[in-house]
């Protein structure tokens, strides 16, 4: 059984697009809040081994997690509690460079396969109306840094450099490539 651990219907529509389809999706409960002083490459490779550790599943299910963080320097912007956080942080991101870090985590049995990947992305210095416009699309809610590269948010991004799929959320090459490694085909393939 193919288990995708993430509540996130992006995450399941970035399988779609590869072909694979989970057998069940589990979102898994844990406590995603940074340790002091943890950089967040580390932070988002704890957490998504947190997450993959967190669900039960017999030796022969294979399990995939991931998750996503922006990185503003060494300050990480996880998802916004409310708007006035989501504008605080589209404010701090305004004509800047910041990463996006997406790690992954495929477990079968005791075996673990892991891969991060870190994108930069600029976003255009923002107007005040520019702003207030996305913020009232709603679109920034439960996603890393408060925005979405593949919604309307994209209209604020004219460079990327990395992978786009791990920005939305999920590495797709580099998922492929771990599920192969776990004995998950990808479709097409023979087992």
């Amino acid at each position: 059984m193919f288990i995708l651990g993430s509540g996130s219907p992006r995450r399941k529509e970035l399988l779609a697009q590869i072909g694979v389809v989970p057998d069940e999706i589990r979102a898994p409960d844990i406590d995603e809040t940074p340790r002091a002083h943890e950089l967040p490459r580390d932070y988002c490779k704890r957490i998504v081994r947190s997450k993959v550790d967190a669900l039960a599943a017999t030796d022969t299910d294979i399990v995939l997690c991931a998750d996503t963080t922006v990185a503003l320097g060494r300050r990480i912007l996880g998802k916004p509690d409310d708007a006035t956080e989501a504008e605080g942080f589209l404010r701090a991101l305004s004509g800047r460079r910041h990463r996006v870090i997406t790690a992954i985590a495929v477990r079968k049995g005791a075996r673990l396969w892991e891969r991060d990947v870190m994108s930069a992305v600029r976003m255009k210095v923002l107007s005040d109306n520019e702003i207030k416009a996305y913020i009232a699309s709603g679109d920034w809610r439960g996603k890393a840094g408060g925005y979405g590269i593949q919604g309307p948010a994209a209209a604020l991004i004219p460079w990327i450099s990395g992978s786009f799929s791990a920005i939305v959320g999920l590495p797709l090459a580099e998922t492929a490539n771990l599920l192969r490694a776990a004995g998950h085909p990808m479709p097409g393939e023979t087992p």
